[in-house]
C-alpha cells in the first residue's frame, strides 16, 4: 500500500488503511452470511412487506452510520462507540457500549464460525468452525493489512455469487413482479420485527469505526468509507431481496431453509446451487474475519482504561496489532465454536448491538456543528429507531439482552466501589 504510515509508538497501532481498504472491511462485515439466511425469518415476520422492513432497517442503519462516521472522525481511536460514549456521555455509557459489543459479538463470531462449518462439512461443523477461527486469528495477528487483503478477495467472490443469483432469477421465466405487491399478510409489528432482523446485516460499518486508530487521515477517510460501504451493501441486499421475492414469493421464501439456493433451484439453475453454498461459507468467513478484528480492538480500548485486564492492551512491536487481545478473543471464540451450538442462544447479541448504536447516536447528538456534528435529526431518528427495533425483537431476545447489559452494569459498579475503597 502506497504512502507513509509515519512513526508509531510502542503502545500504538499503525495507520495503514486507506479509503478502499476501510470500505472493504465494512463490506466484509456487512455482506456476510446474513444475506444468505436472514431473508427467510424476515419474510416470515413481514410477509409481503419484506422490502418495507429492509427499507426501515436501511434508514436506521444510515442514521447510525452517519453518527458513527462523525464520531470516528472526531475520535480516531480503537474502540468505536466505547470511546465515543466515554468521551461524550461519561465513563459508564462508554463501558456499557463496549461490554455489549464484546459479549454479543463474541457469540456472533462463534455463530459465524459454525455457519462456515455447516456449509463446508455439516458432519464436522464444530471441527471446521474451530479451524476457521484459528486460521483467521492467525491472519489478523499478522497485521491489519493482510486482513484487509483477504477481506477484499472474499468480498469480490461473494458479490460475484450474489450477482449471478440476481441475474439468473430476474431473467428467468419464473420471475413474476406481482409477488412484490403488498398483501394482507403484512402488519406494522411484522415489518418492525423484520427490520430488526435485517438491521444486523448492515451492522458491519461499525468495524470501520473500531479500526479508527489504523486508518490513514481518519477525518477524511472514515466519513467517506462508512456511507460508501453502506450504500453498496444496500444496493446488493435490495437486489437479492427482490430477486428472491419475484421467484419464490413471500410465503415460500419464509419457509425456505436456504433461500438463495431455493431460488436458483426454482428457476432450474441447479448448477448454481453448489456455488451459492460455497459463497455462503465464504461470506461467513468474511464476517468472522471482520468480527474478530472489531472485537479485539474494542477489547484493546477497554483494557487501556483497565475495564479489562491491562495485559490485553499490549501491541505487537512488529505487526502493530493488539496481539494479546486477538489471541484471547480468538481462544474464547474457538472454544465456543468447538463445544456448543450457539446459533440459537445469541438473541442477546441482537439486543446488544442495537443498544451499542443507541449510545452512538446519543453521543453524536452532543456534537456541536463546529465539532463536525451531523444535523440533529439524524441521531434523533437513529436513537429512536434503535430503541424501537430493540424492543420489537422476540421477548426472549429482549430479556436475555437486557440481562447481559445489567450484568455488565453490575460488574462496573462493583469495580468502581472496590477502586474507591482502595483509593484514600
Amino acid at each position: 500500500m502506497a504512502g507513509s504510515v509515519g512513526s508509531v509508538g510502542p503502545g500504538e497501532l499503525q495507520r495503514r488503511l486507506g479509503v478502499t481498504d476501510a470500505v472493504v472491511v465494512g463490506l466484509g462485515s456487512m455482506i456476510g452470511a446474513g444475506i444468505f439466511a436472514a431473508l427467510a425469518p424476515a419474510a416470515a415476520a413481514a410477509g409481503s412487506g419484506l422490502l418495507m422492513g429492509l427499507a426501515l432497517a436501511a434508514v436506521v442503519a444510515f442514521c447510525n452510520a452517519t453518527s458513527s462516521a462523525r464520531l470516528a472522525a472526531r475520535y480516531p481511536a480503537s474502540g468505536g462507540t466505547y470511546v465515543y460514549g466515554r468521551e461524550r456521555l461519561g465513563d459508564f455509557w462508554g463501558y456499557l457500549a463496549g461490554w455489549g459489543f464484546i459479549v454479543g459479538k463474541s457469540a456472533s463470531c462463534a455463530a459465524m464460525a459454525l455457519t462456515v462449518g455447516s456449509y463446508v462439512w455439516p458432519g464436522q461443523a464444530h471441527a471446521v468452525a474451530f479451524a476457521a477461527v484459528v486460521a483467521l486469528t492467525a491472519v489478523n495477528y499478522a497485521g491489519v493489512q493482510k486482513s484487509a487483503w483477504l477481506t477484499r478477495t472474499i468480498v469480490a467472490v461473494v458479490l460475484a455469487v450474489l450477482t449471478a443469483v440476481v441475474c439468473t432469477a430476474l431473467t428467468s421465466g419464473q420471475a413474476d413482479t406481482v409477488r412484490l405487491d403488498i398483501g394482507d399478510d403484512t402488519s406494522f409489528t411484522g415489518v418492525l420485527q423484520a427490520a430488526g432482523l435485517l438491521f444486523f446485516a448492515f451492522a458491519g460499518y461499525a468495524r470501520i469505526a473500531t479500526l479508527g486508530e489504523e486508518v490513514r487521515d481518519p477525518g477524511r477517510t472514515i466519513p467517506r468509507a462508512i456511507p460508501l460501504a453502506l450504500g453498496i451493501t444496500l444496493v446488493a441486499y435490495a437486489a437479492v431481496a427482490v430477486a428472491a421475492l419475484v421467484v419464490l414469493g413471500p410465503r415460500q421464501l419464509a419457509e425456505a431453509t436456504a433461500p438463495l439456493s431455493d431460488a436458483v433451484r426454482a428457476v432450474g439453475a441447479d448448477w448454481l446451487a453448489p456455488v451459492v453454498r460455497a459463497g455462503a461459507a465464504l461470506a461467513a468467513l468474511g464476517s468472522l474475519l471482520a468480527l474478530i478484528l472489531g472485537v479485539s480492538r474494542t477489547t484493546l480500548a477497554m483494557a487501556r482504561d483497565r475495564h479489562l485486564p491491562h495485559v490485553l492492551a499490549a501491541v505487537h512491536p512488529k505487526f502493530k496489532v493488539p496481539h494479546h487481545a486477538e489471541l484471547v478473543v480468538g481462544a474464547a471464540v474457538a472454544a465456543l465454536a468447538a463445544t456448543a451450538d450457539v446459533r440459537g442462544a445469541i438473541g442477546f447479541s441482537s439486543f446488544g448491538v442495537l443498544a451499542y448504536y443507541a449510545i452512538a447516536n446519543a453521543s453524536a447528538w452532543t456534537l456541536a456543528p463546529a465539532e463536525g456534528g451531523p444535523p440533529r435529526i439524524i441521531p434523533v431518528i437513529g436513537l429512536a429507531g434503535c430503541l424501537v427495533l430493540a424492543f420489537s425483537l422476540p421477548l426472549t431476545s429482549v430479556l436475555s439482552g437486557a440481562a447481559v447489559l445489567v450484568c455488565g452494569a453490575a460488574a462496573y459498579g462493583v469495580r468502581r466501589t472496590l477502586s474507591a475503597r482502595r483509593t484514600p
